[in-house]
């Protein structure tokens, strides 16, 4: 499996990114909501990582670089490559880049009832925390931070 920087707007990100957002639109309500487009993961300061097993995509995430933190957006698996390790792989690709950057902290939004993700964050060292940025406390969001 390799993980690199790549473009969403790419025909297969841009389908599992649709994929990611049919999920959440269908678990939260839209003020709930936090996913960027594929022009947002485009943009400056977004590295938007895959993993791929030869041509075929198993995975997204991106970092979002800020002033004095990271954040950890986008991250989802294909169906059919859950269990596998291409989140914790995306994961920690996402962290390396976060640390050559000299970003402190890793900080990120997942909604309640992910409990898969909210193991993989655990498992990696994140511990929860209020809300952060933009992002208001609400009976969907969870956050999420790892110091570097």
């Amino acid at each position: 499996m390799i993980v690199q920087p790549d473009n969403p707007h790419d025909p297969q990100a841009a389908a599992l990114l649709q994929q990611s957002h049919a999920l959440m639109q269908s678990l939260f309500p839209a003020e709930a909501n936090h996913f960027l487009s594929l022009d947002a993961l485009a943009a400056p300061g977004i590295t938007f990582f895959t993993a791929r097993e030869g041509s075929v995509l198993l995975g997204t995430g991106a970092l979002a670089a800020k002033a004095a933190y990271g954040e950890v957006k986008s991250m989802f698996t294909a169906a059919d490559a859950r269990g596998k390790g291409v989140a914790r792989a995306i994961l920690d690709r996402i962290e390396v880049e976060a640390r050559a950057r000299g970003l402190p902290l890793l900080l990120l939004e997942t909604g309640t009832g992910l409990d898969a993700a909210h193991r993989l964050y655990r498992r990696a060292g994140f511990v929860p925390r209020g809300p952060f940025g933009d992002y208001d406390e609400g009976p969907y969001s969870l956050f999420f931070e790892k110091r570097l």
